[in-house]
């Protein structure tokens, strides 16, 4: 037998978006919040790990050298990259608390994550970066200026330099950041 004819349905009408998934704000839209307060903490944390690490190898390189040749404040002082790495860390916390806050459930838009995720992202990574740059420059630092301590000066200009990149990140991220307000959401989400 053959089989019978069946004219092609016509599809049907998308059904609305529901109260809970609308189209600026849907349920997912806190998924790119969350995700940038994450990059923020976890690619911050990369750089001051990296940074900490790459100038402690240099602090310990120091030992190496003769008693006569390294002064004991130039000990301390060398400690001075192993800080500046560890700030970036704390940039990232910073902005992960203020995206991870500003998260809410009942009208958070895709504007808002969108900003959030930026936000962490830029901050992340630039600190990320920044404590690639400490601790290189580092660890070359602290051996050379054990070595001769009229570098110091110039070793303390480039890791400021270095550390400026985390602190540019978290001021972009920051303005970012509250681009996205409850004000923005509430009209958004309200439609």
């Amino acid at each position: 037998s053959r089989p019978t004819y069946r004219p092609r349905e016509e599809p049907s009408e998308p059904a609305p978006p529901s109260a809970d998934m609308s189209a600026y704000c849907p349920n997912y839209a806190s998924y790119f919040g969350f995700l940038g307060a994450a990059a923020a903490l976890v690619f911050g944390n990369m750089g001051a790990a990296y940074g900490t690490w790459k100038s402690a190898i240099g602090m310990a390189a120091m030992a190496k050298l003769p008693k006569a040749r390294v002064q004991p404040e130039m000990v301390i002082k060398s400690m001075l990259p192993v800080i500046m790495a560890g700030v970036c860390g704390i940039y990232g916390l910073i902005i992960a608390v203020i995206i991870a806050n500003s998260v809410v459930e009942d009208a958070y838009s895709l504007f808002s994550g969108y900003a959030h995720l930026g936000a962490g992202l830029a901050v992340g990574l630039s600190n990320l970066a920044s404590g690639l740059s400490i601790g290189m420059c580092g660890d070359c630092g602290v051996r050379d200026s054990a070595r001769q301590p009229k570098l110091y000066i110039g070793m303390v200009l480039i890791w400021s330099f270095a550390s400026a990149l985390g602190l540019y990140g978290l001021i972009v991220g920051l303005i970012v950041a509250t681009k996205s307000s409850t004000d923005v959401d509430s009209k958004l989400c309200a439609a």
